[in-house]
């Protein structure tokens, strides 16, 4: 069994697989605080749960956008299961092209959406990512990512409403159920709803008027089940979308 891992700024998603089938998930809090033995503890209990044990474990492949925590998660992976993991990064064959400025600018994560987009879906497409923060990848009909843009995820963008003015609260995330908001709460949501989604349809837009092709919209995240059934824009929500391309990576490397 294969243990894919995407340590994020807020949370690490473990996706346990058994070749191309994801037969669970899990979500962790992801902190710098965090010790090896804590980390190696909290695998455990999931494996436990999804009745397996230490020694099915056969490899981990990691796609991390927080160097702070790579330090005791590697080394809980290596302590606890005597592996270890492919870490995606420079080096790792991919499948995929990147023709960007700066090639190793761009997320771990992103990569692995993009190689499970296109590996799923072919090509061209425009990968979107909807987490803390949201991502658009654009992925040619070759397999090269020529253009990224990052933008405020709608979550985050609710906490710095309620974090940063002392009379807003923390809301929800969800489809409001008119624009015409009659009170604090859904009047946030409201807003955030609708502005998040008009962004995403002129962003999707203005894509499709410079690239001058027809591609195809795939969308990942879980933020993404808020929006995917509201819009028109997007042809495919697809929440497995890392672990699809973490899968595909490491079959292009497992014998590292």
């Amino acid at each position: 069994m294969l243990i894919a891992v995407d340590i994020g700024n807020t949370d690490i998603v473990l996706g346990f697989l058994e070749g191309s089938d994801i037969v669970a998930n899990y979500r962790m809090t992801s902190s710098v605080s965090h010790t090896s033995d804590e980390y190696g503890m909290m695998i455990r209990g999931f494996l436990q749960m999804s009745s397996y044990a230490n020694d099915d474990v056969e490899d981990v492949i990691i796609s991390s956008v927080v160097p702070n925590v790579m330090h005791s998660f590697r080394a809980a992976i290596i302590k606890f299961f005597g592996v270890n993991p492919i870490v995606v990064g420079p080096g790792i064959k991919t499948g995929i092209n990147i023709r960007m400025d700066d090639p190793r600018s761009l997320g771990a994560d992103c990569l692995c959406d993009c190689v499970g987009a296109y590996g799923s879906y072919g090509g061209p497409l425009l990968v979107l990512d909807f987490g803390t923060a949201t991502t658009y990848n654009y992925v040619t009909d070759k397999g090269t990512i020529t253009a990224g843009l990052i933008t405020v995820g709608i979550r985050s963008g609710a906490s710095a409403l309620s974090n940063k003015t002392a009379q807003l609260p923390e809301v929800e995330i969800t489809r409001p159920k008119s624009v015409f908001a009659t009170d604090t709460k859904t009047a946030m949501q409201a807003g955030l709803f609708y502005n998040f989604l008009g962004g995403i349809e002129r962003t999707v837009k203005q894509f499709r008027a410079e690239t001058n092709e027809s591609f195809k919209v795939v969308a990942t995240g879980g933020l993404g089940r808020i929006i995917e059934g509201e819009t028109d824009v997007i042809d495919i929500y697809d929440p497995n979308l890392i672990f699809k391309g973490m899968q595909m990576i490491y079959d292009r490397n497992r014998n590292r």
